[in-house]
C-alpha cells in the first residue's frame, strides 16, 4: 500500500476533530442543530487552515444517513454510512469540487448551472464546492449570480478563497461568510505532538516549536514540514536536525547580536555577522529571530513577568530586557523589520545585515552621544585629555551657523560703509546678543529668515535684567552698524568665517515714547450699567443670545428701570445703531431676559448714544491692557539698550500685543 502523507491521513473527519477554528465550528454546529441552513457559504483564510475540510464535513452533515440508514441532517456525521465514506474518498456523486484556478471561465459556470437543474441522485442535497473562487472571471461570476442568489432547495453552494478582496461585492452579499484564522504556534505544536504520538515517532519539544513557527498558522504546512523532518532525521525529530533543515538561526546568535548592540560594541557586532556568514546562516532568518526576541523583550519591559516562565524561549528576553531602554528596544525592532525588506537591495545579504545592525549604533544611547570616529582637531577647537577634538557646544554651533547664513556679501550701502571701517565700536554683550536677532530679522521684506525658529544662544543663560511680562517686539530696520557689529560682538572670533569690520555707530538717540493709543470716548459707569453688564455676560456665557441679539445687548445702555406696572417692569435701553433697534431683535432679547430672571418685564428701545454699555466697557479694558503692554516694552532695559545703540532702531507701531 502506498504511503499517505500526514496532511491527508490526519485530515479532520468531523467538527470535533477540527483544530483552531472554534468560532466557525460553533456557528455551523448550531445552524445544523436548529435546521437554519443557508444556501451559500463562503470560507476565507490563508492556505492550509481547513477551508476544504470544513466544506467536506458540511457536505457529510447534510447528507449523512446514520449507521442505520434512517438519519437526517446532523452536526455529528457518523462516518460509516455511504455518503460519509464516499465524500471522504472524494467520489460522492452529489458532491462536486471545482478548482477555479484551472476552471475559471464562463463555460464551466454554465456547466454548473446546467447540473444544478437536476435533483440529487443519491443524497439529500447537492453540494457545489468552488475552491479559489476569486480566480473565476467576471463573466463566470455574473453567470452564477442568479443561481447563487436563489438556488433550488436541494442545492448548496460552498465557496473557498484566500483573497476575498477580489470577490465581486454582489457575490459576497449572497453568501454567509466565515473567516478561518491562522492557528497559534502552540495550537499547531499540540496537534503535531498528537499526530506524532499516533505515528509513534519521538520528537523534541524544541523541534515542534520550530515546525509550528515555520508553518505560520497553516496546519497543512506544519504537517508537510513534519513529513520532511521525519525523512531528514531518519525517523526522529531533533531540534538540531530540524533547525538545519529549516535554515533557522539559533536564538543564541540573535541574543549575542542584541547584547553587542546594547553595549554599543561595533567590533563585536561585526564579528558576530562574520560568524553568521562563515556558518552559512540566513541573514533574513537572523533578522527574523532578532525581531521575535525584541518583541518578547518589549513585552517583558512593559509588563514584567508577563512572559511564560515554562517556555524556554522566554529566558533570553528576560535577561536582555534590562540591557536596553524601552524606546531603544522599539527603535531596534523597527530597524530590524525594515531591514528585512532592504536585504534584497543590498550588494549581498550579509552586507545588508551589517548595515542594518550598524544603523542602530549611529543613534546615541540614552543620556549619551553617539560614538564618532576619531578626527583631526578643527582649527580653533580645544583638544581633550586624549588629544581628540572636543565637540563644540550647541550654542557655539548655533552661532556659527548664523554667521554662515548672515555673512554672505550683500550689495547694500550699509554693508559698504561697514566694510570700509577698521575700528569696531564696542557693544555691550547683552545688547549685542539681542540685537543679533532683532536687527538681522528686519533686513528683508520677505519675512523672518529660517533660523529665526531656532533657539537663541541666550536661551539657557541667566537674564542680565528682569524680563518683561509681555512679548518683546521686533526692532525696526537695521542701521549701517546693525548686522555686522551685532553679529561680530555676539559670535566668538574662532567661529566667524568672514569677519566684517563694523561702521562707527552714530550718537545714541533718545528713546522714543510709546505710540499713542487711539483715544476712547469717556466711559461714565453707573449702577444700572454694572447690573446690565453682569446680566449680559451671563446671557452670553449661557449661549442664550446670539448674532444680532447679542450685539444689541452689548451695544445697549440700561438707562432706566420703571416700576412694575400691569406688564411688569419697563427697562429702557439706549441704542445708537438703527439696525439694532428692530422690534424683532428687542422681542428676542426680552424673551431671553424673562427666562433668565424668571420675571415679567418689557423692553423699550430708544435712540441715543450710550455712555455705559458692555461694549464700551470691553473697549476701555482692552485699551488699558494695550497701554500697559506698550509701557512695559518701553521701560524694558534691554529695549532701551538696543534703541540707544542703533540710531534708526524703533519700536514698530502696532507690533505690540498684550498677552
Amino acid at each position: 500500500m502506498s504511503y499517505v502523507v500526514l496532511a491527508r491521513k490526519y485530515r479532520s473527519r468531523n467538527f470535533e476533530e477540527m483544530v483552531g477554528q472554534d468560532h466557525v465550528v460553533r456557528a455551523l454546529t448550531h445552524a445544523l442543530e436548529q435546521q437554519r441552513l443557508h444556501h451559500a457559504y463562503l470560507f476565507t483564510g490563508t492556505r492550509g487552515i481547513g477551508k476544504t475540510t470544513v466544506s467536506r464535513i458540511l457536505a457529510k452533515c447534510l447528507n449523512c444517513t446514520g449507521t442505520d440508514g434512517t438519519g437526517g441532517i446532523t452536526a455529528t456525521p457518523c462516518g460509516v454510512c455511504t455518503a460519509c465514506r464516499e465524500i471522504d474518498a472524494d467520489r460522492y456523486i452529489d458532491y462536486t469540487e471545482l478548482d477555479a484556478a484551472s476552471n475559471r471561465g464562463i463555460d464551466e459556470a454554465r456547466d454548473l448551472i446546467e447540473r444544478a437543474s437536476y435533483k440529487p441522485s443519491v443524497g439529500r442535497f447537492k453540494v457545489f464546492m468552488i475552491d479559489e473562487a476569486h480566480q473565476l472571471t467576471k463573466d463566470a461570476f455574473n453567470a452564477l449570480l442568479k443561481t447563487l442568489e436563489e438556488p433550488p432547495e436541494y442545492l448548496k453552494f460552498v465557496l473557498a478563497t484566500t483573497d476575498p478582496e477580489k470577490m465581486l461585492p454582489t457575490v459576497l452579499s449572497r453568501c454567509l461568510q466565515f473567516n478561518l484564522r491562522p492557528m497559534a504556534p502552540q495550537t499547531v505544536a499540540d496537534h503535531l505532538r498528537d499526530v506524532l504520538g499516533r505515528e509513534q515517532i519521538a520528537a523534541d519539544d524544541g523541534a515542534l516549536r520550530l515546525l509550528s513557527r515555520a508553518a505560520r498558522g497553516s496546519m497543512r504546512d506544519a504537517l508537510s514540514l513534519t513529513d520532511q523532518a521525519i525523512a531528514y532525521g531518519g525517523g526522529r525529530l531533533e531540534e538540531a536536525a530540524v533547525r538545519a533543515m529549516l535554515g533557522t538561526v539559533d536564538r543564541r546568535h540573535a541574543q549575542r547580536l542584541i547584547e553587542s548592540l546594547a553595549a554599543r560594541d561595533g567590533r563585536a557586532v561585526l564579528e558576530q555577522a562574520e560568524a553568521l556568514r562563515s556558518q552559512g546562516l540566513s541573514a533574513p532568518g537572523t533578522l527574523e529571530e532578532m525581531a521575535r526576541l525584541l518583541q518578547h523583550m518589549a513585552v517583558e519591559q512593559a509588563v514584567p513577568g508577563a512572559l511564560d516562565a515554562a517556555d524556554p524561549d522566554t529566558e533570553a528576553p528576560r535577561l536582555l530586557a534590562p540591557q536596553l531602554a524601552p524606546d531603544e528596544t522599539q527603535l531596534l525592532y523597527s530597524m530590524v523589520l525594515q531591514g528585512r525588506a532592504e536585504l534584497s537591495l543590498a550588494p549581498d545579504e550579509y552586507a545588508g545585515l551589517v548595515m542594518v545592525l550598524l544603523r542602530f549604533l549611529a543613534f546615541p544611547p540614552a543620556g549619551g552621544a553617539a560614538a564618532r570616529p576619531p578626527a583631526a582637531a578643527a582649527p580653533g577647537s580645544a583638544a581633550g585629555p586624549a588629544g581628540t577634538a572636543s565637540a563644540p557646544s550647541p550654542s557655539a554651533a548655533l552661532q556659527a551657523r548664523r554667521v554662515e547664513r548672515t555673512s554672505a556679501p550683500v550689495d547694500t550701502p550699509a554693508r559698504a560703509r561697514a566694510a570700509a571701517t577698521d575700528h569696531p565700536r564696542p557693544v555691550p554683550p547683552v545688547a549685542a546678543e539681542r540685537a543679533t536677532l532683532a536687527v538681522v530679522a528686519t533686513s528683508s521684506d520677505d519675512g523672518p529668515p529660517p533660523w529665526m525658529d531656532e533657539a537663541p544662544p541666550w536661551a539657557d543663560e541667566a537674564p542680565a535684567a528682569p524680563a518683561p511680562t509681555a512679548a518683546r517686539p521686533a526692532v525696526g530696520e537695521g542701521s549701517a552698524a546693525g548686522p555686522a557689529a551685532a553679529v561680530q560682538a555676539a559670535v566668538p572670533a574662532a567661529s566667524v568665517h568672514r569677519p566684517v569690520p563694523p561702521a562707527p555707530a552714530p550718537e545714541p538717540s533718545p528713546a522714543a515714547p510709546p505710540a499713542p493709543v487711539a483715544p476712547v470716548a469717556s466711559l461714565r459707569r453707573t449702577p444700572l450699567g454694572d447690573r446690565w453688564a453682569e446680566l449680559v455676560a451671563a446671557l452670553v456665557a449661557g449661549n442664550a443670545i446670539q448674532a444680532l441679539v447679542r450685539e444689541l445687548a452689548m451695544q445697549a445702555e440700561l438707562a432706566a428701570v420703571d416700576p412694575a406696572g400691569e406688564g411688569g417692569e419697563v427697562w429702557r435701553l439706549v441704542v445708537e445703531r438703527e439696525t439694532l433697534r428692530a422690534p424683532g431683535l428687542a422681542d428676542k432679547l426680552q424673551a431671553a431676559l424673562r427666562t433668565r430672571l424668571d420675571a415679567t418685564l418689557r423692553l423699550e428701545v430708544v435712540a441715543g448714544v450710550p455712555a455705559d454699555s458692555p461694549a464700551r466697557r470691553d473697549a476701555e479694558a482692552a485699551a488699558e491692557r494695550q497701554r500697559q503692554a506698550e509701557q512695559i516694552i518701553h521701560d524694558d532695559p534691554l529695549v532701551q539698550a538696543v534703541l540707544s545703540q542703533f540710531a534708526t532702531a524703533r519700536i514698530v507701531p502696532g507690533s505690540i500685543r498684550p498677552a
